[in-house]
């Protein structure tokens, strides 16, 4: 049996859960999430606790079965707590800022980048070259905060442009300059 599949999911203080055949429906402080399944995947809510079932011991159930609970585990997570990305902008003349529900960054480029707010994310801006992304929705905290790193990757040479806070950068060395065969 599936170690992470098996694991009931407690429900924590102001979450409410509604499971209706395969679709589950989340409501907490944060927001309220809503996710379909697969239709043999057993989500049941007993005793203040979420478990999740399969029907056979097949490879792809199995496989489906540690999914599956990790995404209700995550949806309860998200609106409780909630998720957040951090990002970081480096370079000389780099810089963000927030204007309305606009992200408008400074990123080397002859204009200014621009990118807008979309349902359930918020964007921080603590310091001119710190991004916090926040929301309820793992997937779409993460898919939104690699959008942004998108506009302009670090390069390996000098590091500059938008990483994410704990990401490591593998520095190059530069060219050796002169110093070739003499003839």
């Amino acid at each position: 049996m599936s170690r992470i599949g098996r694991k009931p999911i407690a429900i924590p203080n102001g979450v409410e859960v509604k499971v209706d055949g395969s679709k589950v429906f989340v409501k907490g402080p944060k927001g309220s999430l809503e996710q379909s399944f697969r239709e043999e995947m057993g989500i049941k809510v007993e005793n203040n606790e979420i478990i999740v079932t399969r029907p056979s011991e097949s490879k792809e159930h199995k496989s489906l079965h540690g999914l599956t609970r990790t995404l209700v585990s995550n949806m309860v997570e998200g609106v409780s707590n909630g998720f957040k990305k951090e990002l970081e902008v480096n370079g000389v003349g780099y810089r963000v800022a927030k204007q309305g529900k606009q992200l408008v960054m400074n990123l080397g480029f002859s204009h200014q980048v621009f990118v807008e707010e979309i349902d359930g994310i918020q964007i921080e801006v603590p310091a001119p070259n710190k991004i916090i992304v926040h929301g309820a929705d793992k997937q779409k905290v993460g898919q939104f905060a690699a959008e942004i790193r998108e506009k302009r990757p670090p390069e390996p040479y000098k590091g500059k442009g938008i990483k994410y806070v704990d990401e490591v950068i593998i520095r190059k060395e530069g060219k050796a300059g002169k110093g070739g065969k003499k003839k």
